[in-house]
């Protein structure tokens, strides 16, 4: 199927289910790699849709990084997208973030229902040295450390990150490229710089930064936008290569739903070189996730474990869209009664058959990069999952 067919497709299933925001997302992601402007309508109706405000910052931010990528600029200088030197003595420029408040995580890795495999890759690869810094020093290694997180969008890959921050009883600087993108050229380099500072007054820390791929994509012969990149990618590079020697005690994670759009010159020995994919909710996962969702909410002899048996493939997210759609059936036929109509097992069987996983779209748009792309190793989990699960 061509590109733009599968598009076209996505685009029905929009359509016909407008208040998916999980899946309208998905969407959204995959009109950012060639169609920025239909992607920037896209965000429009998702924000219209009842979007939550935060994911609408975030992607209007990818929008930017993505005409930047891309070298172009938005039709009307005026956007929020525009990226334009700043002007002398201009009283409007507000400068970008240089402070940067920690948060201590209360969760651990204890906390994560199910994920067995996700959560013994991280131990062997990536927590067992930090855990173990005498035995570290041994060998010549100091402690810290970077981690890629990579897998389909709404899987849990910011709340591991937390739980790891504390596991390691770390602080915790959340980032997102909306915090980092400023209207002004040299803005994100600066608020980089500044992250790093900060989280080395707070070590240990832990900097997550998330949606990384759309900060830290390639690099690419074009225009000014492009430059822009060059220059958000090498501070970045300046900043990892300390992490590695004088940044001692502060680790880096990011997560992408895209690695094979990272810059290679992150990924090289010694910055961003360990990797773990996080899958999609196992069983065991999804029913915790399903029963913090209806926890305090009216509901009757709700069977957990067979409406996880019944979302296999399901993110997080597209649990939250079922579990949300059964309470919302449930507040509209009690309105109608005049008296409480509890959310059962069968309308949350009947909210799942209508939802199609959003990690599909994913799983499918990595197929290509699995047969034609270059592997360096980090997508040997994935191909091991796909054997497992039948998958070509």
């Amino acid at each position: 199927m061509a590109d733009d067919d599968f598009l076209d497709v996505i685009a029905a299933e929009v359509a016909n289910d407008p208040h998916n925001l999980a899946l309208r997302e998905d969407y959204i992601a995959l009109l950012l790699q060639g169609d920025p402007d239909r992607a920037a309508e896209e965000v429009t109706a998702f924000e219209q849709a009842g979007g939550d405000p935060a994911r609408v910052r975030l992607l209007r931010a990818r929008l930017m990084a993505a005409r930047l990528r891309g070298g172009t600029t938005p039709a009307a200088p005026a956007e929020p997208d525009a990226l334009v030197p700043r002007p002398v003595g201009d009283p409007e420029a507000g400068p970008a973030p240089t402070t940067w408040e920690p948060e201590r995580p209360a969760v651990t890795l204890d906390d994560v229902a199910g994920l067995a495999e996700v959560k013994q890759h991280l131990e062997a690869t990536f927590l067992a040295p930090l855990r173990n810094p005498e035995l570290a020093a041994a060998f010549g290694q100091t402690p810290g450390g970077s981690l890629l997180m990579y897998g389909p969008p709404g899987c849990g890959k910011t709340f591991i990150a937390r739980a790891i921050a504390g596991d390691l009883g770390a602080s915790f600087l959340h980032v997102t490229l909306a915090d980092l993108m400023g209207k002004w050229f040299g803005e994100t380099e600066k608020a980089i710089q500044s992250i790093f500072r900060d989280a080395r007054a707070s070590s240990p820390c832990v900097i997550f930064f998330d949606e990384f791929d759309a900060l830290g994509g390639r690099r690419s012969s074009g225009g000014g936008g492009t430059q822009s990149m060059r220059m958000v990618v090498s501070q970045l590079l300046e900043e990892l290569d300390g992490v590695s020697s004088a940044n001692e005690g502060v680790y880096f994670l990011a997560a992408t739903n895209r690695p094979w759009d990272v810059d290679p010159a992150l990924r090289r020995p010694g910055r961003i070189d360990k990797t773990v994919l996080v899958l999609p909710p196992d069983q065991v996962a999804r029913a915790a996730i399903l029963a913090g969702l209806l926890d305090g909410k009216p509901t009757e002899g709700v069977d957990v474990d067979a409406v996880a048996a019944a979302t296999d493939g399901f993110s997080g997210a597209d649990i939250s869209h079922v579990a949300a759609t059964g309470l919302q059936q449930a507040m509209t036929a009690s309105m109608a009664a005049g008296a409480v109509v509890p959310v059962t097992t069968e309308s949350l069987l009947a909210a799942a058959a209508s939802v199609t996983p959003s990690t599909a779209a994913w799983f499918d748009q990595v197929v290509p990069v699995l047969d034609y792309g270059v592997d360096d190793g980090t997508f040997e989990q994935l191909r091991a999952y796909r054997v497992k699960r039948g998958l070509r």
